[in-house]
């Protein structure tokens, strides 16, 4: 039962985390990769070789993020029931349609 709950929490702990990690807002950063480069660049004055390695450093941390996520799914269903897995996806899905909402709008874009 407490790895259940365990691995529940982590899997509902980890957008949360992801979702601290980029970085200070200060109006001109939107949170993409892209964009996080560029703010880095401005701010501290980054030159061409910076800018690439960082960009490739986001990158490996996307593909390790991405990778983890998969593997903690993969885990929970040898430990939840097939109804718990149905209702843990539609709460993952519920959790990213809110997600997607709130960053629209926070591009100033409709959520249409």
């Amino acid at each position: 039962m407490n790895k259940k709950i365990l691995i529940i929490a982590l899997a509902l702990a980890l957008p949360l985390t992801v979702a601290a990690f980029p970085g200070g807002h200060d109006g001109d950063f939107k949170g993409h990769k892209g964009d996080r480069v560029e703010h880095l660049a401005k701010k501290l004055e980054l030159t061409a070789e910076q800018k690439e390695q960082l960009k490739q450093v986001f990158e490996e941390q996307h593909a390790k993020r991405e990778a983890l996520r998969q593997e903690t799914d993969q885990r929970m269903q040898t430990v939840l029931t097939p109804e718990q897995m149905t209702k843990f996806e539609e709460m993952k899905k519920q959790r990213h349609e809110k997600w997607q909402k709130r960053h629209q709008e926070g591009n100033g874009q409709s959520a249409d």
